[in-house]
Protein backbone atom coordinates (compact mmCIF):
# COMPACT_ATOMS: atom_id res chain seq x y z
CA UNK A 1 0.00 0.00 0.00
CA UNK A 2 1.19 3.68 -0.82
CA UNK A 3 1.99 5.57 2.64
CA UNK A 4 0.78 8.49 1.35
CA UNK A 5 -2.14 8.68 -1.28
CA UNK A 6 -3.36 12.39 -0.19
CA UNK A 7 -1.81 15.81 0.13
CA UNK A 8 -3.64 18.73 2.11
CA UNK A 9 -2.52 22.39 1.49
CA UNK A 10 -3.27 25.42 2.93
CA UNK A 11 -3.93 28.48 1.40
CA UNK A 12 -2.79 32.17 2.71
CA UNK A 13 0.59 31.87 2.75
CA UNK A 14 1.10 28.87 1.22
CA UNK A 15 -0.36 28.88 -2.11
CA UNK A 16 -0.94 32.68 -2.39
CA UNK A 17 0.68 35.98 -0.67
CA UNK A 18 -2.00 37.03 2.27
CA UNK A 19 0.10 38.29 5.14
CA UNK A 20 1.80 41.23 3.61
CA UNK A 21 -1.44 42.80 2.50
CA UNK A 22 -2.62 42.18 6.27
CA UNK A 23 0.89 44.12 6.90
CA UNK A 24 0.08 47.36 4.69
CA UNK A 25 -3.48 47.72 5.85
CA UNK A 26 -2.23 48.13 9.28
CA UNK A 27 0.31 50.80 8.78
CA UNK A 28 -2.67 52.59 7.13
CA UNK A 29 -4.68 51.90 10.07
CA UNK A 30 -1.73 53.17 12.25
CA UNK A 31 -2.03 56.38 10.06
CA UNK A 32 -5.32 57.23 10.57
CA UNK A 33 -5.09 57.05 14.52
CA UNK A 34 -2.04 58.49 14.10
CA UNK A 35 -3.16 61.99 15.93
CA UNK A 36 -4.55 59.52 18.96
CA UNK A 37 -1.44 57.35 20.02
CA UNK A 38 1.95 55.96 18.57
CA UNK A 39 2.06 53.21 15.63
CA UNK A 40 3.09 50.36 18.43
CA UNK A 41 0.89 51.33 20.40
CA UNK A 42 -1.63 50.93 18.11
CA UNK A 43 -0.49 47.61 16.67
CA UNK A 44 -0.78 46.42 20.13
CA UNK A 45 -4.27 47.18 21.21
CA UNK A 46 -5.38 45.71 17.91
CA UNK A 47 -3.48 42.42 18.04
CA UNK A 48 -5.24 42.56 21.64
CA UNK A 49 -9.21 43.17 19.81
CA UNK A 50 -8.07 40.11 17.51
CA UNK A 51 -7.55 38.00 20.18
CA UNK A 52 -10.13 38.99 21.79
CA UNK A 53 -12.50 38.53 19.09
CA UNK A 54 -11.78 35.39 17.10
CA UNK A 55 -14.38 33.02 19.01
CA UNK A 56 -17.17 35.84 17.87
CA UNK A 57 -15.81 36.46 14.42
CA UNK A 58 -13.17 33.97 13.60
CA UNK A 59 -10.26 34.55 10.88
CA UNK A 60 -10.47 36.71 7.59
CA UNK A 61 -10.92 40.34 6.63
CA UNK A 62 -14.29 40.66 8.32
CA UNK A 63 -12.97 39.91 11.78
CA UNK A 64 -9.92 42.01 11.18
CA UNK A 65 -12.25 45.17 10.04
CA UNK A 66 -14.69 44.91 13.20
CA UNK A 67 -11.75 44.61 15.13
CA UNK A 68 -9.81 47.87 13.84
CA UNK A 69 -13.06 49.45 14.48
CA UNK A 70 -13.20 48.31 18.14
CA UNK A 71 -9.70 49.48 18.65
CA UNK A 72 -10.30 52.83 16.95
CA UNK A 73 -13.00 53.54 19.33
CA UNK A 74 -10.98 52.42 22.74
CA UNK A 75 -8.19 54.25 21.45
CA UNK A 76 -9.91 57.22 20.77
CA UNK A 77 -12.10 56.53 23.92
CA UNK A 78 -15.07 56.49 21.51
CA UNK A 79 -14.05 59.93 19.47
CA UNK A 80 -13.69 58.47 16.90
CA UNK A 81 -14.43 60.89 13.61
CA UNK A 82 -16.90 59.35 11.53
CA UNK A 83 -14.83 59.95 8.70
CA UNK A 84 -11.55 57.84 10.55
CA UNK A 85 -14.88 54.59 10.54
CA UNK A 86 -15.49 55.53 6.93
CA UNK A 87 -11.97 54.85 5.97
CA UNK A 88 -11.51 51.80 8.32
CA UNK A 89 -14.57 50.07 6.21
CA UNK A 90 -12.76 51.55 3.24
CA UNK A 91 -9.57 49.75 3.35
CA UNK A 92 -11.66 46.39 4.75
CA UNK A 93 -13.48 46.62 1.31
CA UNK A 94 -9.74 46.86 -0.53
CA UNK A 95 -8.50 43.89 1.23
CA UNK A 96 -11.40 41.74 -0.11
CA UNK A 97 -10.91 43.34 -3.26
CA UNK A 98 -6.82 43.07 -3.56
CA UNK A 99 -5.30 40.61 -6.12
CA UNK A 100 -4.24 37.06 -5.65
CA UNK A 101 -0.80 36.68 -6.41
CA UNK A 102 0.65 33.24 -6.38
CA UNK A 103 3.70 31.85 -4.46
CA UNK A 104 7.01 30.81 -6.34
CA UNK A 105 6.72 26.87 -7.77
CA UNK A 106 2.96 26.64 -6.99
CA UNK A 107 1.47 26.00 -9.83
CA UNK A 108 4.03 23.57 -10.99
CA UNK A 109 4.06 21.51 -8.31
CA UNK A 110 0.09 21.17 -8.02
CA UNK A 111 0.15 20.41 -11.94
CA UNK A 112 2.84 17.15 -10.94
CA UNK A 113 0.99 16.28 -8.38
CA UNK A 114 -2.54 16.07 -9.81
CA UNK A 115 -3.85 13.03 -10.87
CA UNK A 116 -0.84 10.85 -9.09
CA UNK A 117 -2.50 11.90 -4.92
CA UNK A 118 -5.89 13.23 -3.85
CA UNK A 119 -5.03 17.00 -3.47
CA UNK A 120 -7.21 18.72 -1.02
CA UNK A 121 -7.18 22.53 -0.12
CA UNK A 122 -7.70 22.62 3.36
CA UNK A 123 -7.99 26.63 4.59
CA UNK A 124 -9.64 28.46 7.47
CA UNK A 125 -10.99 31.69 7.29
CA UNK A 126 -14.53 33.25 5.56
CA UNK A 127 -15.90 31.33 3.39
CA UNK A 128 -16.52 34.34 0.86
CA UNK A 129 -12.81 35.35 0.56
CA UNK A 130 -11.59 32.03 0.42
CA UNK A 131 -13.47 30.94 -2.52
CA UNK A 132 -12.94 34.44 -4.16
CA UNK A 133 -9.35 33.45 -3.49
CA UNK A 134 -9.06 30.29 -4.76
CA UNK A 135 -11.14 31.45 -8.01
CA UNK A 136 -8.90 33.94 -9.22
CA UNK A 137 -5.89 32.14 -8.17
CA UNK A 138 -6.64 29.97 -11.14
CA UNK A 139 -5.30 26.57 -8.71
CA UNK A 140 -9.36 25.37 -8.57
CA UNK A 141 -8.95 22.69 -10.96
CA UNK A 142 -5.62 21.11 -9.43
CA UNK A 143 -7.98 19.93 -6.14
CA UNK A 144 -10.22 17.00 -5.96
CA UNK A 145 -11.65 18.91 -2.52
CA UNK A 146 -11.82 21.90 -1.20
CA UNK A 147 -12.55 22.54 2.94
CA UNK A 148 -13.40 25.81 4.27
CA UNK A 149 -12.94 25.62 7.69
CA UNK A 150 -13.26 27.52 11.00
CA UNK A 151 -10.16 26.29 12.97
CA UNK A 152 -7.43 23.88 12.41
CA UNK A 153 -7.13 20.78 15.10
CA UNK A 154 -6.34 17.27 15.14
CA UNK A 155 -9.67 16.49 14.82
CA UNK A 156 -10.27 18.73 11.67
CA UNK A 157 -7.71 17.01 9.89
CA UNK A 158 -8.56 13.34 11.05
CA UNK A 159 -12.43 14.26 9.79
CA UNK A 160 -11.22 15.42 6.55
CA UNK A 161 -8.70 13.00 5.88
CA UNK A 162 -10.90 10.07 6.54
CA UNK A 163 -13.69 11.88 4.67
CA UNK A 164 -12.18 12.24 1.21
CA UNK A 165 -9.18 10.34 1.54
CA UNK A 166 -7.63 6.75 2.98
CA UNK A 167 -7.74 8.37 6.54
CA UNK A 168 -4.92 10.60 8.40
CA UNK A 169 -1.95 8.20 8.51
CA UNK A 170 -1.74 7.94 4.59
CA UNK A 171 -2.42 12.05 4.36
CA UNK A 172 0.40 14.66 4.31
CA UNK A 173 -0.70 18.60 5.17
CA UNK A 174 1.57 20.87 3.91
CA UNK A 175 1.46 25.16 4.69
CA UNK A 176 2.94 28.09 6.45
CA UNK A 177 1.65 27.80 9.88
CA UNK A 178 3.46 25.32 12.38
CA UNK A 179 0.13 26.23 14.58
CA UNK A 180 -2.54 25.40 12.42
CA UNK A 181 -1.65 23.34 9.70
CA UNK A 182 1.43 21.25 11.02
CA UNK A 183 1.67 20.31 14.87
CA UNK A 184 -1.90 19.33 14.84
CA UNK A 185 -1.84 17.02 11.12
CA UNK A 186 0.76 15.71 12.70
CA UNK A 187 -0.95 14.96 15.88
CA UNK A 188 -3.76 13.57 13.98
CA UNK A 189 -1.49 10.81 12.30
CA UNK A 190 -0.26 12.89 9.23
CA UNK A 191 3.07 14.14 7.87
CA UNK A 192 3.18 17.66 8.31
CA UNK A 193 5.54 20.05 5.79
CA UNK A 194 6.32 23.24 6.70
CA UNK A 195 7.28 25.91 4.32
CA UNK A 196 7.93 29.34 5.78
CA UNK A 197 6.54 32.30 4.81
CA UNK A 198 8.60 35.41 5.43
CA UNK A 199 5.15 37.08 6.93
CA UNK A 200 3.31 34.58 9.14
CA UNK A 201 0.76 36.32 11.66
CA UNK A 202 2.20 36.15 15.42
CA UNK A 203 -1.07 34.42 16.76
CA UNK A 204 0.51 31.60 14.44
CA UNK A 205 3.83 31.21 16.00
CA UNK A 206 4.28 28.05 18.40
CA UNK A 207 7.97 25.54 18.29
CA UNK A 208 8.53 23.37 15.51
CA UNK A 209 7.50 20.19 16.42
CA UNK A 210 11.38 18.29 15.25
CA UNK A 211 11.25 15.25 16.94
CA UNK A 212 8.76 14.23 15.41
CA UNK A 213 9.08 11.29 12.76
CA UNK A 214 6.59 13.02 10.32
CA UNK A 215 7.52 16.62 11.01
CA UNK A 216 9.46 17.57 7.59
CA UNK A 217 10.39 21.16 6.89
CA UNK A 218 11.20 22.76 2.56
CA UNK A 219 11.87 26.04 1.61
CA UNK A 220 9.51 26.38 -0.86
CA UNK A 221 6.81 24.18 -2.64
CA UNK A 222 9.36 23.30 -4.99
CA UNK A 223 11.45 21.02 -2.20
CA UNK A 224 7.96 18.98 -1.92
CA UNK A 225 9.02 16.28 -4.57
CA UNK A 226 12.08 15.13 -2.69
CA UNK A 227 10.14 15.06 0.02
CA UNK A 228 7.46 12.49 -1.07
CA UNK A 229 10.34 10.41 -2.58
CA UNK A 230 12.34 10.05 -0.15
CA UNK A 231 9.46 9.11 2.15
CA UNK A 232 7.70 7.01 -0.89
CA UNK A 233 10.80 5.21 -2.26
CA UNK A 234 8.95 6.49 -5.59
Amino acid sequence: MRPITAIGFDADDTLWQNEQYYRLTEEHFQHLLGDFAEGAHISERLLEAEKRNLSYYGFGIKGFTLSMIETAIEITDGKVPTETIERILSIGRDLLRHPVETLPHVEETLEALNGHYLLVLITKGDLFDQERKLAQSGLGDYFDAVEIVSDKSATTYRRIFSKVADGPERAMMVGNSLKSDIVPAIAAGSWGVFVPHALTWVLEHVDAPTDAPRFRQIENLGGLHQILSDITGA
